[in-house]
């Protein structure tokens, strides 16, 4: 599948080159913000991305992170910037779930942003203290069936990716899990090295290092098959739950308002830079799928994303905070 995804964008990339050079970025700095600390999973890629597009449009860009309200503050700053394409929103799923999670959301994110690009999607960790006896996902499963007073579950943001993978978890299991939100991903590893909560499930970007170092103890992961950065962590499904497929992903988004030849052009360009990535691999060492699409592609995704989740949200009886 890695390889299949590679090779669709590269070719894509060579459709996309000409459109590129048929017009220039208006000089000036581009700002990608990222609604999170800095060093976690979605600045890492966003990093890439900035990279990548500061050498094909030949402009400077930067990355501001601006964490902070479950990556609301971000999206705000902007929803409130000249909607000329300069300023970008680059953000994980969470970003679009704000209506559902939050009693008063500052944004809509599907009316109130212009979809640019989906980036990528990448598989989540499932990892657990590492000197709790349970090996397998089934054992952990049974284990927090038999005892769910001792199994608290860590979210590093509602409505994250592993706010929902956690629900679709409970779900797949049938266990009623505590979960116990965290301002982001950093402490609530933490706590779980430390065995204070007994179960994470984030992004393999950001939980990786941890896992490999022996601070905590992989179970599985919610990719169809293996990813290709932790081969020997079995998938969900391999362990016995064939609905326990979940992907984290990443997009880029605009100020409403920001004219759609604007953001064809963007579009194109971060296309573009996405399969460099792919070619050179940086985005398989993050675990990073790369995706390319249209706009109107992403916007469609959006909507079927927040469908799902808001169906999870409802049938665990979650309230807005």
């Amino acid at each position: 599948m890695m390889k299949k995804l590679i090779a669709c964008a590269v070719l894509g990339a060579c459709s996309l080159s000409p459109a590129l050079a048929q017009g220039k970025f208006p000089e000036g700095i581009v700002k990608l913000v990222v609604p999170f600390a800095a060093g976690g999973g979605v600045d890492q890629a966003a990093r890439l991305l900035g990279r990548q597009l500061q050498t094909d449009l030949g402009v400077s860009v930067i990355v501001e992170n601006k964490g902070g309200a479950s990556g609301t503050i971000g999206g705000k700053a902007v929803q409130t910037s000249p909607a000329d394409g300069m300023t970008l929103l680059f953000s994980a799923a969470t970003h679009v779930l704000a209506q559902q999670v939050l009693a008063n959301p500052p944004y809509d994110p599907q009316t109130d942003f212009e979809p640019i690009a989906r980036v990528g999607e990448a598989p989540l960790l499932l990892v657990i203290p590492p000197n709790a006896p349970q090996k397998t996902l089934r054992e952990v499963l049974d284990a927090a069936r038999q005892n769910p007073d001792k199994w608290t579950a860590a979210l590093p943001a509602l409505g994250a990716p592993s706010h929902l993978a956690t629900l679709l978890l409970a779900k797949q299991g049938n266990v009623k899990l505590t979960m116990t939100p965290y301002r982001g991903t950093a402490p609530a590893l933490a706590d779980v090295a430390g065995g204070h909560v007994q179960l994470l499930m984030d992004s393999i970007i950001s939980l990786q290092g941890m896992a490999r170092s022996g601070k905590v103890k992989p179970i599985a992961t919610t990719s169809a098959q293996r990813s290709g950065v932790a081969p020997d962590v079995p998938t969900a499904v391999e362990s016995g739950y064939p609905g326990m497929v979940y992907n984290s992903w990443y997009g880029v988004w605009a100020p409403k308002g920001t004219p759609q030849d604007r953001v064809q052009f963007l579009n194109k360009a971060i296309n573009k830079a996405v399969a460099g990535l792919a070619r050179s691999g940086a985005f398989t060492t993050l675990g990073i799928l790369p995706v390319i699409e249209g706009s109107d592609q992403f916007r469609k995704y959006i909507a079927a994303d927040v469908t799902r989740s808001a169906e999870l949200l409802k049938e665990s009886g979650f309230k807005p905070e």
